[in-house]
C-alpha cells in the first residue's frame, strides 16, 4: 500500500514539474516573442467610439485607429464619433480635423403607391424571414421589404419605415452603416452629405419588367447618362448609378429621369 501511494506521489511530482517547466517556458516566449504596441494607435483607439461599425472604410474601430497612427487614413471618417472624436484624435496626430457627415441612402421608392405585394404574409416580422420565401412578397424583387429590420437596427431612431418603404432622417442619422448591414436586399449605402444626385432605385430587370413591378423603377434608358456632363453617372445591368465623387449635384440628370427615380 505505501510503494503504491509512494508511486503516485513520484507521478503527480513529475507532472508537476512539467507543468511548472512548460508555463516558464511560455512565460519567457511570450516576453521574447511579444509584438510591440503602437502607443499611438492605442491613444486613438481609446477615443473612437467603439462601434465597429465600418462606415470609415475599415474593418472596424482597431484598423481605422492603426491606419490613423501610421498617417494612411484622415480624422474625420468616423460618423459616430462626430465633430468631438474628430477633433481629440487630430490632436493626438497633431494634424487638422476635418468632419464628414456621413448619411444613410434608402435606394428604393417602392411606396404603396408605387409597387404592390404578391401575396400575403404571415410569419416573424423580418425583412430577412421574408426574403427567405419566393425572393420576397413584393411585386419588385429588389425593393424595400419594408418590415423594419433597418429600424430595429438603427441605435439613433434616425429610420422609420413609411408607407412601405424605409426613410432615413438624415438630422438623426449617425452614418454607422448598422442599417446597410441588416438589410438583406442591400438597399442602403453610406454616402457623404453634400449636393449630390442620388437614384432611389435598385432593379436590374430590363425596362419594361421594372416598370411593371414599380411605377418608380429605373428603366436603364440612359437619358441620365448623356445629359451628365461630369460623367458621374453609369448604367449597369438596367440600372443607373452615381459617383458621389464625380457628381456635383447640378440636378440636370433629375430634370431628364422619365422615371423620376433620382433625387437631390
Amino acid at each position: 500500500m505505501n510503494e503504491t501511494l509512494f508511486a503516485v506521489l513520484i507521478a503527480v511530482a513529475v507532472v508537476a514539474v512539467i507543468g511548472l517547466i512548460i508555463g516558464l517556458v511560455l512565460a519567457v516566449a511570450s516576453v521574447i516573442m511579444a509584438v510591440p504596441k503602437d502607443e499611438k494607435a492605442q491613444a486613438v483607439l481609446e477615443l473612437l467610439p467603439g462601434a465597429n461599425c465600418g462606415a470609415c472604410g475599415y474593418s472596424g474601430c482597431e484598423g481605422y485607429a492603426k491606419a490613423l497612427a501610421k498617417g494612411q487614413a484622415k480624422p474625420g471618417l468616423c460618423s459616430p464619433g462626430g465633430e468631438d472624436c474628430t477633433n481629440a484624435v487630430a490632436e493626438i496626430l497633431g494634424v487638422e480635423g476635418e468632419t464628414v457627415k456621413k448619411v444613410a441612402l434608402v435606394h428604393c421608392m417602392g411606396s404603396c403607391e408605387n409597387t404592390q405585394n404578391r401575396a400575403e404574409f404571415q410569419g416573424i416580422n423580418s425583412c430577412l424571414a421574408a426574403s427567405k420565401i419566393g425572393n420576397g412578397l413584393t411585386a419588385c424583387s429588389y425593393g424595400c421589404l419594408g418590415m423594419g429590420d433597418c429600424v430595429n437596427a438603427c441605435l439613433n431612431d434616425a429610420i422609420t419605415v413609411c408607407n412601405g418603404v424605409a426613410v432615413v432622417d438624415i438630422d438623426k442619422c449617425g452614418g454607422c452603416g448598422l442599417c446597410a448591414n441588416a438589410c438583406p436586399r442591400k438597399l442602403i449605402t453610406i454616402a457623404p452629405v453634400k449636393e449630390q444626385a442620388v437614384v432611389r432605385c435598385s432593379n436590374h430587370d430590363k425596362g419594361a419588367v421594372a416598370k411593371k413591378a414599380c411605377k418608380a423603377a429605373c428603366i436603364g434608358c440612359q437619358k441620365c447618362v448623356k445629359v451628365c456632363e461630369a460623367k458621374a453617372i453609369t448604367v449597369t445591368d438596367f440600372c443607373a448609378s452615381i459617383d458621389p465623387e464625380k457628381c456635383t449635384g447640378c440636378g440636370v440628370c433629375v430634370e431628364n429621369c422619365p422615371c423620376s427615380c433620382i433625387t437631390i
